[in-house]
């Protein structure tokens, strides 16, 4: 199990294997979905294909994005 604290302005830091799992960039936006007594946290959009390129630096800028988002 992976836990992490809440601090006194209810901010907590993603543990590294979640950011991992999610492939969570800084600036990516992320859904917390409630159900019952559970939230489940998901990267907002990955309901769409994944782009397998996002992972290399190199091509995600945001001159990058700007030219080649829409494709």
């Amino acid at each position: 199990m992976i836990t992490s604290k809440l601090t006194t302005k209810a901010q907590t830091t993603i543990p590294q294997p979640v950011r991992t799992a999610l492939r969570l960039q800084p600036g990516d936006e992320l859904v917390y979905q409630i159900e019952d007594q559970q939230v489940i946290l998901r990267k907002a959009g990955s309901g769409k294909t994944d782009d397998p390129f996002r992972t290399f630096s190199e091509w995600n800028s945001e001159a990058d994005t700007k030219g080649y988002g829409a494709l």
